[in-house]
């Protein structure tokens, strides 16, 4: 039977008067009054249970039922149809939820279509084979990153848990998992909102009457400064700068008041007032959860949409926008013999879609048990790509038009590194264009949005893994969310200092492409290997009502060692020797730094998985067969509220037809 953790008097009340008037055999006397008793008894989180294994679910609500508690069941009598209305109104008060369907598929790929696929997939695509470089990269969505991706939504949305809980369901030697990436998403943070930072600080310098990068008229400039984009070097043949790059690195960076990685200069003020504002949108995107971060992604995930049409609608009425689209999509397929395209391919989609950072547990776990994330997934991964190849053209429509003012080839025209693309190559050809005040404006407001709901997915995987651990965490989650914003604006004073080119490189470098997949590999071990395919795959018969097909169940069974061959690949590229940027050499202790940084996060696994096992009791091999077997709990009340699929009491929904057993 069924025994209730009452959360309000009042519904207990209720539901006690209709069992006396209609159900009074439900409930015997004594577990009447332990129902009574139980009113002092505070509730546990959801993220404490486990759903029943599919053998328990004695039956599963279709699919054609609404989980709406106002809506009437047909076939209930009124007191049945009241005590699961009532169940169903428990449920919605133990975790939030999307509002809408719309809002949680808008949140997932504000989340996937972030800066990246303006800066860097453009550049990866011409470097290695231009058209034919679709090839490995479509290969490689189908192979390795979809898969992961699905897996990824239906892990959150069964289990209902964040990055950190969610492991004590599926296998808790790997708990370490989930507090390496809440370090992986501090170090993002720390250097990813510096960047949106900077396009704030253009946005608000494009609201003026000429853009202030168009000339070499201005205090910043140096004597290389060169009006003229068909000269790019003095008759001494010292090479000359561009406007737009001096003001870049002489303006908005202040660079030249930094010497190097152990000389950053201070902060700037300035910027640290654009990253104050980059925060405070961050902050009321997230202090009330799905109910603030769904209203907010309405905006930042579709506007960019809008802004890239209007301006490869621009591009292409440029002169030389031809020959930027050609550069970009003609075909070199001999690069497809170079194992490197295929490592760039797989490294593209990886970090193109996301998985292994926790966002993609958190956002999926506040759905409807029963939402079809099949669809999702499939839906996100093709908005992806293609917003991804649609940005492409944007940006190398932009570079053609460049390439015929400076009379140099397309490929010389792109920068060195993904900032200098956005933040100088782009920024100069729109300072050339008629109203590039305008377009200069909706370019950084495009970067802006493109950027935010990025990162407060990212700190969102942070905050949910914390609250699904604690019930003070949950019911005081906006001064914990203030907490976590303060916090973070403090530790990004070194991504906005004067040595901001130095920071974000090694930031990215060291805390997060090599820590990402190890995590994500670690992951892929645990839920295919251990957990198993056959386990996961009736979570999702489960949920949508349907086992997953063979090709999925092949990719999923391989994905361990997908993922372990680009692991292995990104060590054999990676050295002991400090990072070369340009002329520049970073000191020697950079690197011991940045292996710190890096074990942060790495050695989270090890040694949550020592502390486990040394935690339990009788021999070594008892202790590692209970550390990779998942955690169940006794069905309640809330562990209803975390699976509505879970009937207790089977007799309540006898008469309904619309039952298909499991």
């Amino acid at each position: 039977m069924l025994r209730w953790h009452s959360v309000r008097r009042k519904q207990h009340q209720q539901l006690q008067a209709e069992l006396s008037s209609g159900g009074a055999g439900m409930l015997s006397a004594p577990e009447s009054r332990r129902v009574s008793r139980s009113m002092s008894v505070k509730a546990p989180t959801a993220a404490e249970y486990m759903p029943l294994p599919l053998r328990d679910k004695p039956l599963q609500l279709s699919n054609s039922l609404s989980l709406d508690p106002n809506e009437p069941i047909s076939a209930l009598t009124p007191t049945k149809e009241s005590r699961v209305a009532a169940l169903r109104r428990r449920s919605s008060m133990v975790r939030d939820k999307w509002a809408t369907k719309m809002e949680f598929l808008l949140a997932v790929i504000g989340y996937a279509v972030d800066l990246g696929n303006i800066w860097r997939f453009p550049s990866v695509c011409y470097k290695h084979g231009g058209g034919a470089f679709l090839i490995p990269y479509f290969i490689m969505l189908m192979l390795g990153g979809l898969p992961m991706f699905y897996m990824e939504l239906v892990l959150g949305q069964f289990h209902r848990s964040g990055c950190i809980s969610i492991w004590r369901k599926i296998c808790p030697l790997f708990r370490g998992i989930g507090y390496g990436i809440c370090f992986i998403c501090t170090f993002i943070a720390i250097f990813y909102n510096a960047i949106i930072a900077q396009a704030v600080y253009f946005a608000f310098s494009s609201i003026s009457l000429q853009v202030p990068w168009a000339t070499c008229n201005n205090t910043w400039n140096t004597p290389k400064c060169s009006d003229d984009l068909n000269v790019t070097h003095s008759k001494s043949g010292e090479r000359l700068t561009t406007p737009s790059e001096e003001y870049y690195l002489y303006n908005v960076l202040e660079s030249q008041k930094s010497t190097g990685f152990d000389d950053l200069g201070g902060v700037k003020p300035s910027m640290a007032i654009c990253l104050a504002l980059v925060f405070t949108m961050v902050y009321f995107a997230l202090w009330k959860g799905p109910q603030s971060s769904g209203k907010m992604v309405w905006v930042t995930a579709t506007a960019p949409y809008f802004i890239l049409t209007i301006l490869l609608i621009r591009g292409l009425t440029l002169p030389g926008a031809s020959k930027g689209l050609m550069f970009y999509v003609t075909p070199d397929f001999d690069k497809l013999w170079d194992p490197a395209v295929w490592s760039a391919a797989a490294t593209q989609i990886f970090f193109s879609l996301g998985p292994g950072f926790g966002v993609l547990l958190a956002l999926s776990s506040y759905n409807d048990f029963n939402n079809n994330c099949y669809r999702d997934a499939v839906v996100t991964s093709i908005i992806n790509c293609g917003t991804s190849f649609f940005s492409g053209a944007v940006v190398f429509s932009t570079l053609g038009y460049m390439s015929e003012l400076t009379n140099r080839p397309v490929g010389e025209v792109v920068g060195e590194n993904d900032a200098s693309l956005i933040f100088m190559v782009y920024p100069q050809a729109l300072a050339t264009m008629a109203y590039s005040n305008f377009f200069s404006f909706i370019f950084f407001v495009m970067l802006i949005t493109l950027g935010i709901d990025s990162t407060f997915a990212g700190i969102e995987a942070l905050i949910t893994g914390f609250c699904d651990e604690s019930r003070l965490l949950t019911k005081h989650r906006k001064w914990f969310v203030l907490v976590v914003c303060v916090v973070y604006y403090f530790l990004s004073f070194p991504a906005i200092s004067y040595g901001h080119q130095y920071v974000v490189p090694f930031l990215d470098d060291y805390g997060v492409s090599l820590s990402v997949l190890f995590m994500v590999t670690c992951e892929m071990i645990a839920v295919c290997w251990f957990y198993g395919i056959e386990q996961f795959s009736k979570d999702i018969r489960a949920m949508l009502g349907f086992y997953p097909g063979i090709y999925w169940r092949t990719c999923w069974t391989f994905s361990p060692i997908f993922i372990s061959i680009i692991f292995g690949m990104t060590i054999y590229n990676s050295n002991f020797t400090p990072i070369q940027l340009g002329p520049y050499t970073f000191p020697w202790w950079s690197v011991v730094l940045g292996w710190m940084l890096r074990l942060l996060s790495v050695l989270s696994v090890p040694v949550f998985a020592l502390i486990y096992i040394a935690s339990g009791t009788g021999s070594l091999r008892e202790r590692f067969k209970w550390a990779i077997t998942p955690q169940q709990r006794r069905t309640s009340a809330t562990s209803l509220a975390a699976d509505p699929t879970q009937i207790i009491d089977s007799s309540l929904l006898d008469p309904v037809n619309h039952l298909t057993p499991v």
